[in-house]
This record gives structure tokens, sequence and C-alpha cells, in this order.
């Protein structure tokens, strides 16, 4: 579901000019507040370029630079014009309808790119029809582009600008749900790169190095973004209140439940703008939320003072990252909801109060668990409770609470500790397959490469946290973001009615869904092999990483093909591909061996 809120995203009855008057219904009057707006406002204005590069990259993933570019020029042009006569009847537009204006108005553009049905729409469904345009798979993207670091450095040093905007442009219409100030951190952090590295001896090994955790960072919030996104899109803001209840109180267990309470109003606020693609909403959204937790240092955390001094958006991003230690005096159990005999008149008084308060007491004493399994007790305790203060001695029902806790947390671990067993009995490699064949079985209709990605997102979840201390929360986490790739945002995604019963009954649960899942048993698979054992010699001609990657869509696709097959005869078929290729690739004719040996591997694999 779209929630109401975001609806409500209209033109109030004042003019709010384009990038310079607050999208809330009041201006600030406090003075901190009016110098947050005005850094955030200025901040806004010297980036409406890139701004207009990332909302139209991610709303047309299609358009060229060129037609991007030409439409950032337009819409800096329309800035410095508002700038000099704010009266202007084209000023008085929120920022996004401005913008999507510009983007219908691009002569032979919306025809081109198959999105002109949005611009014949407008206001809410226009914006809605924006959204949906989007695409999580990208396959239909050509390759990123790789160039010699020398004509990167020569073009960086030649038009820093258009180099950094080629970037963004690049990486935003291959990331079309991440948040447009998540996007500007990159932007900013692939500069500072680009000046280190041009000045190196070794320009190609800088890059490869510092690429990393570029890569890490963005990988991450695009992950966290999408998860939370699909979870309010789907939900609706009462999840997305527990899940901010959940983390800010793990985070910063030493504020009240009333400062608690103020900072949730901003967050949601914040993701009517940042989910839809609005990215002026979402800027002005997150700079109030991180005005508000700074403004309030003393009664939240000690921990972020560093993070307030630093410029947007990196104030956001360091305080998002940020935690605080839980107080000492903290108990671990709070017994007024298991105890209390009153229990049932507080929930009946106000249930979403009650429950909010359950889930922030337990969050801030239990910093060792995950979101989604504080997420799930809570389920639990509400569930629990509804029946309880039916039975006839609620008392007596609900002072076993804490044994159900317990149960759903072991049911929990079981499940973690079982992936980390795979982790620890298996390499690498066949941890990968082990996922690949899983995730193909469960879900056949995804992508070829939204299927290796997810294989190599819980490969690379398993080997982040199974030596850590704090491993369950750990896995558990990021497991849920590879759960929440599979969902995605857009609430109308559909793939097999297994799949969508876990993604759209409970959110909490749904990691526990989708663990007895088997495979699909409404799929179909092609009647031909589509060329899967036809090869040729560019086998030979490619890269270690490149040649693995051919093998890791050669097991997804054989998946795809032949379903009934067990993991052991599919890992042998492998196998075998491996091992035909490099038989090949050795021979005097490699095409002709190609050529002989694909059929026998295809004649092979039908006789299974």
């Amino acid at each position: 579901m779209i929630s109401k809120e975001m609806k409500q995203l209209k033109l109030t009855g004042f003019v709010i000019f384009l990038f310079f008057l607050t999208e809330c219904l009041s201006l600030p009057t406090k003075p901190q507040d009016v110098d947050d707006f005005n850094i955030t406002q200025k901040f806004i204005e010297d980036n409406v370029g890139y701004i207009t590069i990332i909302t139209f990259a991610q709303y047309v993933q299609e358009a060229s630079f060129e037609e991007v570019e030409m439409l950032a020029k337009n819409m800096t042009e329309y800035r410095d014009q508002c700038l000099a006569n704010r009266t202007l009847p084209q000023c008085s537009k929120l920022p996004n309808e401005a913008l999507q204006e510009a983007i219908c108005a691009m002569e032979g553009v919306p025809q081109k790119h198959n999105f002109s049905h949005c611009c014949n729409k407008g206001g809410f469904e226009r914006r809605l029809c924006f959204f949906f345009n989007k695409k999580a798979d990208v396959g239909f993207l050509p390759p990123l582009p790789t160039l010699d670091p020398e004509v990167k450095c020569q073009a960086y040093k030649n038009n820093s600008e258009s180099f950094l905007s080629n970037y963004i442009y690049e990486v935003s219409r291959r990331n079309p749900f991440v948040f447009t100030p998540t996007l500007l951190t990159v932007m900013g952090r692939i500069e500072e790169m680009a000046k280190t590295c041009c000045e190196e001896q070794d320009k190609a090994n800088c890059f490869r190095i510092k690429a990393v955790p570029i890569i890490q960072y963005l990988k991450a919030f695009s992950s966290f973004q999408k998860n939370v996104c699909g979870a309010y899109l789907r939900f609706g803001p009462t999840v997305l209140k527990s899940i901010y209840i959940a983390i800010l109180s793990q985070k910063f267990p030493k504020t009240e439940f009333e400062e608690l309470t103020s900072i949730l109003e901003d967050v949601s606020s914040k993701y009517d703008g940042c989910c839809e693609g609005d990215a002026v909403q979402c800027i002005r959204g997150r700079s109030k939320l991180m005005s508000h937790i700074c403004s309030k240092q003393d009664s939240i955390s000690s921990k972020i003072k560093e993070c307030c001094e630093k410029k947007i958006p990196e104030r956001g991003e360091c305080i998002i990252q940020s935690k605080d230690d839980k107080p000492k005096d903290l108990s671990l159990k709070e017994e007024k909801f298991t105890e209390n005999k009153n229990v049932c008149e507080e929930r009946n008084a106000d249930q979403d109060i009650f429950m909010a308060k359950f889930l922030y007491e337990y969050s801030r004493r239990h910093q060792e668990l995950s979101t989604p399994e504080l997420l799930r007790i809570a389920r639990v305790y509400n569930d629990l409770l509804r029946e309880c203060c039916n039975a006839e001695n609620p008392p007596d029902c609900y002072s076993t609470m804490e044994n159900k806790f317990n149960e759903t947390t072991e049911k929990s671990l079981k499940i973690v500790q079982r992936e980390c067993e795979h982790f620890q009995n298996l390499g690498k490699d066949d941890l990968k397959y082990h996922y690949f064949i899983k995730f193909t079985k469960i879900a056949p209709q995804l992508s070829t490469d939204e299927l290796t990605f997810l294989g190599e997102e819980m490969v690379t979840a398993l080997l982040t946290c199974c030596t850590l201390s704090e491993e369950f929360a750990c896995v558990d986490n990021l497991v849920d973001l590879v759960i929440g790739e599979i969902c995605g945002v857009n609430e109308n995604r559909t793939i097999n009615p297994a799949v969508d019963h876990c993604c759209k009954t409970n959110f909490a649960f749904r990691r526990h869904c989708f663990e007895v899942l088997d495979a699909d048993k409404t799929y179909v698979p092609p009647s031909a092999s589509q060329g899967l054992f036809t090869f040729h010699t560019d086998l030979c001609q490619a890269h270690n990483e490149e040649l693995q990657r051919k093998k890791d869509r050669f097991l997804v696709n054989l998946v795809k093909l032949k379903p009934e097959l067990t993991d052991e005869e599919l890992r042998s078929s492998l196998t075998e591909f491996t091992n035909l290729v490099d038989k090949c690739c050795k021979a005097e004719g490699p095409e002709a061996c190609f050529n002989e040996e694909g059929p026998k591997l295809a004649a092979k694999n039908q006789a299974s």
C-alpha cells in the first residue's frame, strides 16, 4: 500500500518555490531550525544539477547521459531564474512536480523511453507512475564502463564536474531506489578517490583499493533502504515505525520514550519523499531528522557529537552508523509488561502506544538481538496478549510470556546456526553454489543476474558474520536484507504464490517463512535448452573473474532448465562444464572441441 501521507504530497494553499521553500506546511521559526533550514537550502541550491541527474537517471534508467546532462543544465538555468525573481509563475511548483514536468517536456524523450503514459497523468498519479517505472533488475543496461586509469584521470582534470556527473549518472541508474543523500555521499567519496589516485604513480592499484569501501558502503545502504521502503510501501507506516523504534532504541538506549516518539514523526515524513524518489523532500526530511537528533544530544547520546559537526549529507550517514552503550542501571527484564496485574487495562487504553513502549523497552535492553528478531518478539507478545486478555485469569496467562520470547529467539538462532554450519563446512565457492541452487529453485522466475546477486549476497553475509561474537544479530540482519532484495520495493512485484505469500503476509516472520520453502511447484521450465550447452572460444579468452561469472550463470540457468535435478547432480554438471572448458581451451581446435563436447553434456543432463 502507498501511505495516505504520500497521497497528500500536493501543492498547499500558499506558493511553494522550487528548491527554495520547505515542503512542510510551515517554515521554521526557532533560530537553530532556521539555521539548519538555510544550510539545507544552500546545499540543495548548490547541487541542483547533481540532484536532477540522480532523479532523472533513477526514474528513466534507459536515458542517455547526454539527455540527463541536458536536463541538468535546464534545471540549473531554472534555479537561476527563480533565484533572480521568485514571483515568476513557473517557480510556484513543488520540486519533484517541476522536475517531472521538465522530463516530460523533453522533445521525443518520453516516447523514446516508453514513459509517455506517465506524462499523460497528473499530480499523485504521475508521481506514482514514475515510481513504478523504476526497474530493480538492471540486466537491460550495458556493463558499467571501465576506463583506463590514465584516461579517467585526464577526464577528471579536464572537467571534474562532467566526470562526476557521468559517474553519478551510471551509479544512479543502476541503483534506482537508493536515497539521494546516500548517492551524493558516494559522489563525494568518488571525487576524493579521483583527487588522491590521480596523483599516485600506480593509479590502477589506488583506484582498485579505494573503490572497495565505496562499493561496500553503497551496497549496504542500498539494501537497507530498499528493505525499509519495501516494508513501508507494502505494510504501511506502522511497520516502518516499529522498525525504527527497534533500531533507535538499540542505538540510543538512554533516550526517553517521549523523545523517541518525537523523532519517529520526522522518520515518517522523511520516508515519504525518499521512498517515492522525491530527491528534494528526501534531503529536507533527512536533514530535519538529523537536526532534531543533534539538537538533543544530551538526552539522546554522547556518541554523536563528532557526527553532528559534519556537513550534509555526511552528518546523517555518520549518525545512522553510531551506537551508544546500554545504561548500567538498565535491568535485562522490564516486569511491567509481564508481571503487572493491569497489563490488559493499559493495553486496551491505547494499543499502539502500549506496543510501542514494549518494543522500545525490550529493544534497549537487548542490543544483542537483530531488528527482525525484536519485531518477531513484539508480534508474539501482541498475539499472546490478545489471547490472554480474553482469558479467565490474564495475569497467569501472560506471566509466562518470557518463555515464549525465548522460544521465538531459539528458533531464529537455530536457523542462523545452520547457515553458519554451511559456512564452516563448505568452501566459499560451494557455499555460493548452495545458495544459487536454493534461490533458483525457490524463485526460478527471477532473472539470472538477480539470482547470482542473491547468492553472492548470502555468501557475503555469512563471511562477514559467522566468525563474530555478535553472530546471531549480524547474520539475521543481513539475511533479512537479502530477503528484502527478493521481495523488492514495489508492492506490485510478484514472483510466484509461495514467495509472494512470504513477502506479503508478515514482515517480522518472513525469514521463518522463507526457511521452509521448497522448489516452486507452479514453475514450468523452458522446453528447450536455449543455447545453454552451446559454447564458444570466448570462454578461453575470459579472465578468471569473467569465467567464474559464466560458471555461475551456467549453474543458475541449468537449475532453471532442470529444477528436478538434485543438488549433487547439479554440482556434478557444473564440474563437467568446468572440465569441458579446461579440456577444449587446451585443444588444438577449441571451437571444434566445444561443438563436439557441448551436445554430450546436454545429452547427459537430458537423461538425468
